[in-house]
């Protein structure tokens, strides 16, 4: 077991926007706070202990305690939680989707960092405790984005007509599912496993929330992992003024707006649309924007309106029927948890960027950011089958037409470059260039005319020598194509495809460690690992 690392820019699969945070770039400054160093987050801490309070942490132990009541959890779990209550103590969150067996594998990369990075703070400050926090976006309601998950190129899906949060999705109907895992899985003791997790997770629990903090428990609760689950009237209650904020006063449309203006007038991308009210409002499988219309307070595709007072009544009786968009939950988030650093992926970070002057204008503290870990797990028939054609891991990152010209100069015995003949025509053209300025326009321009024909020419017979090499080496061409796709299914990164049963069936419980150990969260590199 091995790994190595290549920098996120020359991997091709990340924005301009990311490139420039990376690398720090000026112009970035504004849109973020502290730098994701360890001296960052230290910090970080000093801030955020300021303004933290003892009954935010006693309301946040509490509502854990409940949400966790009657589920087993590891020891390391339960001190997690226990020493949230202490002034001392501080998380590391990130977030994601409730994906049908956790979706696609930058599941496991997210909580790595997170896990990872917690450990790398306690070393270096031991005298604070720092607890990794999954956030589980229950609250979500496109279920399309989150019913299934690709196995083997087959994708496993759930079909339901329940609708609202999916966290509160019954799972019994997954029963169905069981059979195809069967079949899918197999019968070793690697895929028994994946299948008794998977039916232990769903036909156990009752809803989809408590599936998914049953499967994070299951893989990482030997680390100290705490689930959150912000679908939770205890926690939304210490969120309601900023409810209120957003409500009445219509807070986060006006700085979010402003910042995402800047950050379009610098030439980046705008990633969320900021609403007038980014709430929804949620109730008996209902989950619907809130929209003010003529002083009164709609509910949209839906019969519901409600006038100030009765909103105000709403927030004040009900803070649980209030639910932040993708926007606005980073902010409930830093409400509720002590949090020093906020772990995701390149398009969360890029909404994030659009929130700092809206954390500003309601005092609370803005995280470090600090984009996850990305990785490419390669097993060793695969690296050994690339080495047979003198190619690395990091080399099949080009797309596939770039890879191919790049492998057939690299293989060639030809010198597919005409660079030479080039240079040597653009010399003879110079010598008949002065000769034609001696004469009339008319001879000037032929020569000129000549001269583009025949570096056209030239550069026409390099792309057919090229074709013709590529048609010579197309066995060793198809094979290498074949062991990108096996690596990049669909073209896509690894991560944003592959579920991690594929891997776990071949590797075991040793998977997740192995990751663990190559996973540096601070570091700042895409990584390549060699199982």
């Amino acid at each position: 077991m091995s790994s190595t690392s290549i920098s996120y820019s020359k991997t091709g699969y990340f924005s301009k926007t990311i490139g420039d945070y990376l690398k720090q770039d000026t112009s970035l400054e504004s849109f973020y706070g502290k730098f994701p160093t360890i001296e960052g987050i230290k910090l970080q801490l000093e801030e955020k202990q300021k303004s933290f309070t003892q009954k935010g942490r006693s309301v946040l132990v509490s509502q854990l305690q409940e949400q966790y009541a009657g589920v087993t959890i590891s020891q390391a779990t339960q001190d997690s939680i226990s020493v949230l209550s202490k002034n001392s103590t501080f998380t590391v969150t990130t977030g994601h989707q409730l994906n049908l067996f956790s979706g696609p594998m930058y599941y496991i990369y997210k909580i790595l960092s997170v896990i990872n990075l917690t450990e790398q703070l306690t070393k270096k400050y031991p005298e604070n405790n720092f607890v990794p926090v999954f956030w589980m976006a229950t609250e979500d309601h496109d279920f399309e984005e989150i019913n299934g998950f690709n196995f083997k190129g087959n994708k496993i899906k759930w079909d339901t007509t329940q609708s609202g949060p999916v966290g509160r999705f019954s799972t019994k109907a997954l029963q169905d599912l069981v059979t195809v895992l069967k079949s899918e899985f197999g019968q070793t003791t690697n895929g028994s496993y994946l299948l008794d997790l998977f039916q232990a997770a769903y036909l156990q629990n009752d809803t989809l929330a408590q599936a998914t903090r049953f499967i994070t428990n299951a893989l990482f609760g030997s680390y100290g992992i705490v689930v959150l689950d912000g679908d939770d009237r205890g926690l939304k209650k210490q969120f309601t003024s900023y409810i209120e904020a957003e409500l009445f006063a219509k807070k986060g449309f006006k700085e979010i707006s402003k910042t995402s203006q800047r950050l379009v007038s610098l030439g980046y991308s705008q990633q969320v649309h900021p609403r007038e009210i980014n709430l929804f409002y949620i109730k008996d499988g209902l989950r619907a924007r809130i929209i003010e219309k003529d002083g009164a307070f709609l509910i949209n595709n839906t019969s519901l309106v409600f006038s100030k007072a009765q909103m105000q009544d709403q927030v004040s009786k009900y803070p649980e029927r209030f639910s932040p968009n993708a926007l606005l939950r980073g902010l409930y988030q830093e409400v509720i948890l002590p949090n020093l650093c906020y772990v995701g992926g390149g398009g969360e970070l890029a909404y994030w960027f659009q929130l700092k002057d809206y954390f500003e204008s309601v005092e609370v503290a803005f995280p470090v950011l600090l984009l996850r870990n990305s990785a490419v797990l390669s097993n060793k028939k695969l690296a050994h089958r690339l080495k047979q054609l003198d190619v690395s891991v990091q080399d099949v990152f080009k797309k596939d037409t770039a890879l191919s010209t790049w492998f057939v100069h690299k293989v060639s015995q030809i010198p597919i470059d005409f660079s030479p003949q080039l240079a040597h025509l653009e010399k003879q053209f110079e010598e008949l260039h002065t000769i034609a300025a001696k004469t009339d326009g008319s001879f000037l321009g032929a020569v000129a005319a000549q001269q583009k024909k025949q570096t056209n020419g030239l550069l026409h017979l390099e792309k057919r020598l090229l074709k013709a090499q590529k048609r010579k080496h197309a066995d060793q061409l198809s094979r290498l194509i074949s062991l990108r796709a096996e690596i990049f299914p669909g073209g896509n990164l690894q991560e944003r495809i592959t579920n991690f049963s594929e891997f776990y069936l071949e590797y075991g419980p040793g998977l997740i460690p192995t990751i663990k150990q190559n996973l540096k969260p601070l570091d700042g590199k895409f990584t390549v690992i060699y199982l």
